[in-house]
Order: C-alpha cells, then sequence, then structure tokens
C-alpha cells in the first residue's frame, strides 16, 4: 500500500514539474510576442511582421517542447518511462525545428507580394518573382523534410547500424531509385529549370494540349492549368520543356487579335474599314495601339476581309474580337445587305425553254 501511495505521489509530483514548465514556457512565449507585436506595429516592417507571425505557432511548440526537456530529469520517473520520453521530446524538437524552417520561408513570399503587384496591367515583372519564389520555396520545403525525417529515423539505434550496412550497397539501390523514379526526378529537374529559364509563369496566357487558359499553380512536379471554362488541366513539369506551346504573355501582356469576315465581292472596302474604326474607338476594350482591316483572301464565292486590333491582355483581346465580329456583321447587315456572301446562279434562256418543253411533254403523258 505504501509503495502505490509512493508511487502515486511520484506521479503527481512529476506531473506538477511537466505541467508548471509547460505553462513557464507559454507565458514566457505570450511575454516574448507581445513584445514583438508592439516591436512590429513601430516599424511597421514587411519583414519583421512577417516573421513575427509565421514564427508564432512553431516557436510556442519550440518552447514548451524546451520546458519539457529542461524538467524532465528533475522528475522522479523511472528510468524505462524517462529514456523513452526524452526520445520522443527529441523527436518532437526535430519536427518543430522543421516546422519552423518550413514556416519561415514564408517570410520571402510576404516580401515579394508587397514588393510586387501581380494584378497589375503590366505584370511580368511581378509574376518572374511569384514564379520563382514558388519553385525555390517548395524545394526548400522538400529538402527541409526529408532532412527532418532522415535526422528522426537515424534517433533509433536499429537503423543507424542498419544504414552503415546499406553503404555498400548504396550505389546499386541509387541506380534502382532512380529507375523508378525517373518520371517524378526529371519533373522535380524542370521544376528548377523552368525557375531560371522562365518559359511559363505565374498567370501567364498558354496554350498547351489544345487548351487555352492561364498558368494558375507551379507546383513541385506539375502545373495547373486555369482553363477559360474554369476546368483545370494538370500538365507535368517536363511537358513545358519537353513540347511546344505557346506562351501568349511571354515578354509582355498586351495582344493583337484578329477577326475574319467573309464578303460578297462587291462589299465597300472604305465603308467597311471606316466602320471597324468607329466601333473601336467607341469601346474601352480596344488600347489604341494598333488597328487595320485588309483584304486576306478571295475565293470563287467571297472575299475574306481580316480585322486587326490590339488590347491590353488576353481576356479582353477575346472579348474585344467577339464584340468587332459581331457589331461588323451588323453593319453589313443593316448598311449593305447586298455585300454579305452569295450564291450566284446562271440560268440560260434556251436552257429553260426546252426544260418546260420536256416537262409539258410528261404532264400531257401522265394524263393520257
Amino acid at each position: 500500500m505504501s509503495g502505490l501511495l509512493a508511487s502515486g505521489r511520484e506521479w503527481l509530483w512529476s506531473s506538477g514539474i511537466l505541467i508548471a514548465a509547460v505553462l513557464a514556457a507559454l507565458g514566457i512565449h505570450r511575454l516574448l510576442f507581445s513584445t514583438l507585436d508592439r516591436v512590429t506595429r513601430r516599424t511597421r516592417s514587411v519583414v519583421d511582421n512577417s516573421c513575427v507571425r509565421h514564427a508564432r505557432r512553431p516557436v510556442r511548440l519550440l518552447l514548451a517542447l524546451g520546458a519539457l526537456g529542461l524538467s524532465l530529469p528533475l522528475t522522479p520517473l523511472p528510468p524505462g518511462i524517462a529514456a523513452p520520453a526524452e526520445h520522443g521530446l527529441g523527436l518532437l524538437l526535430i519536427a518543430a525545428v522543421a516546422w519552423l524552417s518550413i514556416a519561415l520561408t514564408g517570410v520571402a513570399d510576404d516580401v515579394v507580394a508587397s514588393r510586387f503587384d501581380v494584378a497589375a496591367a503590366d505584370n511580368l515583372a511581378a509574376r518572374q518573382a511569384m514564379t520563382r519564389m514558388q519553385v525555390f520555396r517548395r524545394t526548400i520545403i522538400v529538402i527541409v523534410s526529408l532532412v527532418a525525417a532522415a535526422l528522426m529515423l537515424m534517433t533509433f539505434p536499429p537503423i543507424r547500424r542498419l544504414g552503415a550496412s546499406l553503404l555498400a550497397s548504396a550505389g546499386v539501390a541509387g541506380i534502382l531509385v532512380g529507375l523508378a523514379a525517373r518520371e517524378t526526378l526529371s519533373n522535380l529537374l524542370a521544376g528548377l529549370q523552368i525557375a531560371f529559364s522562365e518559359p511559363i509563369r505565374l498567370d501567364d496566357v498558354v496554350v498547351v494540349e489544345g487548351e487555352w487558359g492561364h498558368i494558375e499553380e507551379i507546383r513541385m512536379t506539375y502545373v495547373v492549368v486555369r482553363i477559360w471554362d474554369e476546368r483545370r488541366l494538370i500538365v507535368p513539369l517536363a511537358h513545358f520543356l519537353q513540347r511546344p506551346f505557346e506562351n501568349w504573355t511571354r515578354k509582355k501582356a498586351n495582344l493583337l487579335g484578329t477577326v475574319l469576315v467573309y464578303a460578297d465581292y462587291g462589299v465597300p472596302f472604305d465603308d467597311v474599314r471606316r466602320e471597324l474604326h468607329r466601333v473601336l474607338r467607341a469601346t474601352d476594350l480596344w488600347d489604341g495601339r494598333v488597328w487595320n482591316l485588309q483584304v486576306t483572301g478571295a475565293s470563287e464565292r467571297a472575299v475574306e476581309l481580316r480585322a486587326l486590333m490590339s488590347a491590353r491582355d488576353a481576356p479582353t483581346a477575346w472579348d474585344l474580337r467577339c464584340y468587332v465580329r459581331e457589331k461588323l456583321i451588323e453593319f453589313l447587315d443593316r448598311r449593305h445587305p447586298r455585300a454579305l456572301p452569295r450564291l450566284r446562279a446562271e440560268v440560260r434562256r434556251e436552257e429553260s425553254r426546252h426544260g418546260e418543253e420536256r416537262l409539258l411533254q410528261e404532264e400531257a403523258t401522265s394524263s393520257a
């Protein structure tokens, strides 16, 4: 009975010490970050504010685990319980440090977002910076996660001894892993190449696999393309290095759009050209840079008119093309209906007379 009471007192004493250590760590965390919040409000620095915001939760866990690690030797726990507890705390400390390292990568995102406006009309520099930052951040996250997992596994003695014996066969294992993960590794390397060479960037307008859309996300192994009808096309990163695709905003966002209209040979070209200019000046979709109307083709039935116009970005260019096409067709139908495409046919009078005679003979035969 006395042994049970002594054991119960030891557990209560140990629990009290550990709880007091955690509460003290939480108090220190609250005091520390309250002071940092006041400092960042005075400095108004994006870096300071971002560091405090991203580090708040990981530091709370680190302080709590550190307090537990310092107070654990002071508790009267038996070695059979204290040793596994210390090992578990070590694993949690490694995970907390990895979490803090990953969280601080968000500071770079905040700094880039504060210096560049992706929503601006001329956002080439912003998209370049955001694309590089996202690729580098995800690369760092993968590296930190792998290192943390390796360190946690190496804390187990059996795995440490096994690692020494596996060094001899590392070459064969590396070849096998490389063959098995060939596609994954190629996509990872493609991500680094894209970050440096920049064939695509965030919010670029591209045509991939016959689909028109925007680059929405660039992940470690794939790219998400937001298609115009809100579908998402998932494309491996290696695709953009191995196959051709269209990038409409590689250098700048503004584009030239074309509208093809087919009309009769009698269409008044100057009237249509004046109407095109009037329609463009009447809409905010046109950026005022370029416009033109040319005859780019002629067949046995119609002529092909190409209206050329400029817009500030790809979505606006699409809307402008649809608007101009509609207005030009309305203009031809309203002002020059005979200029619309027509199918001509010529019937000779002699052939028509012979046809009428044959029809009368057939009617007379059928009535007889």
